[in-house]
């Protein structure tokens, strides 16, 4: 695993700012709304070719009517737990605060090699305001703009003395994106096969409003977990911090192998799961689509029923019913995860499609246009992930969606491909 640097301090300092300048990328979401932060959000970072992760937590404030700022202060702390060096960030505009010398106090119990920043010293010819951070006794700060850039290039540069050599190992994990409507019990559920309190649970909506990675060994094989932030109708978003949880929840299913659809089933099906589901189908992930809370659900035939008429778009799904908040049947999520991403990667061999062909062929369901008559000569699997397949047609122009749909439904009927979906492309046989 890389280095891991937990970025730590009082709300509105700029730690999700400072984030993206040394990272390069938006990923940490930013406004000037205090307390935007709540999970801690992991970002990959590479200095000199030293590779290692930030950690963007949530602002810890000592006193406060908040009541995210209990879990906000453990995650935050949390991070210090398993980081190998702590950056604790600082406003340089205006000075030391009350609790920036509680969170040094904190922080000095650590036993983690700590580097003081103190940030929006966008003026460079003013360094000499930081001299009053020496009083946190957290030794010699650094001056930064996080906005400018200023004073980075040092700070990086005695970052990486602080890591232990480490070795690079490639990334095999599963990728998985937890998502869904808010208040569906993603960060239940993502607890639950995290067997950690990763993600702050609330039955406010709207609580995560980062995607937030982790690592989970199970049974020999990786996985990465991300738990989104609720997906909700474009004309429903009206507040900026939301859209940018929005754009990051889609990029989080744009790089999953699985994606894990959660549905509040004391709600039942909305349109909006729909719409999520679409997502997923469209970027070509594995779906497995989880029933949550399902033991307060009043009518569940009812429910059943309206996932099989509304959802057939996306009806290679595997289905699970769980109760996230207490584990119950949360094995039954893992087991359809592995299933999906088996066929995900699914590999059928060329003779065994050609037999399969040939009995569609004896059936005599075909399609025409005028005197044209599409015959299907060959087939094969072109690519996985999903799996791909190419038929070598006459006139690949005749191929509607119907027939479409009938060659996938038979070939579901004949191979195990549940989980997942499937392309298919239609070839002239020259």
């Amino acid at each position: 695993m890389a280095p891991l640097v937990a970025v730590v301090g009082r709300p509105n300092v700029g730690k999700s700012t400072f984030v993206n300048r040394i990272t390069g990328h938006d990923d940490a979401i930013v406004h000037e709304m205090r307390g935007v932060t709540r999970d801690r959000s992991y970002h990959k970072a590479d200095w000199n070719g030293h590779e290692f992760r930030l950690i963007d937590t949530g602002g810890i404030e000592i006193t406060t009517d908040d009541d995210f700022q209990a879990s906000i202060k453990a995650q935050a702390l949390e991070s210090t737990n398993e980081s190998d060096v702590i950056i604790f960030l600082v406003d340089g505009k205006c000075g030391i605060q009350s609790d920036d010398e509680e969170v040094a106090n904190i922080l000095r119990k650590s036993n983690k090699p700590i580097m003081l920043v103190v940030n929006k010293m966008d003026n460079p010819n003013n360094v000499d305001d930081i001299w009053e951070f020496y009083n946190l006794g957290l030794g010699e700060p650094y001056a930064v703009s996080s906005i400018h850039g200023h004073g980075t290039g040092d700070l990086l540069d005695d970052l990486v003395e602080k890591f232990e050599p480490t070795v690079a190992v490639e990334d095999d994990s599963i990728k998985i994106a937890i998502i869904g409507r808010p208040n569906a019990g993603k960060s239940s559920l993502t607890n639950c096969l995290t067997g950690k309190n990763r993600s702050i649970v609330s039955d406010v909506a709207g609580t995560t409003r980062d995607s937030i990675d982790t690592i989970v060994e199970r049974n020999g094989q990786n996985y990465t977990i991300v738990d989104t932030a609720g997906l909700r109708k474009k004309s429903a978003i009206d507040e900026d911090v939301e859209y940018y949880s929005f754009v990051r929840a889609v990029r989080a299913i744009d790089r999953s192998d699985v994606a894990v659809l959660v549905i509040d089933s004391t709600l039942g099906l909305t349109d909006q799961d729909q719409r999520v589901a679409g997502m997923a189908a469209e970027r070509g992930c594995a779906l497995v689509i989880v029933l949550n809370k399902w033991d307060l659900a009043e009518d569940k035939e009812k429910i059943r029923e309206h996932l099989n008429d509304r959802m057939e778009f996306v009806g290679y799904a595997t289905v699970v019913n769980t109760v996230a908040l207490t584990g119950k049947k949360v094995q039954n999520v893992w087991d359809a995860i592995d299933g999906a991403y088996e066929n995900y990667c699914k590999k059928i061999s060329t003779n065994k499609l050609n037999n399969w062909l040939t009995q569609i062929k004896e059936t005599g369901y075909t399609v025409t246009r005028g005197k044209q008559i599409l015959r299907m000569k060959y087939l094969t699997q072109t690519g996985i992930q999903p799996p791909k397949f190419t038929f070598f047609v006459n006139h690949p122009s005749l191929v509607n969606d119907t027939f479409e749909r009938f060659l996938e439904n038979r070939m579901r009927e004949t191979f195990d491909l549940s989980g997942t979906p499937v392309t298919f492309r239609f070839k002239s046989k020259s």
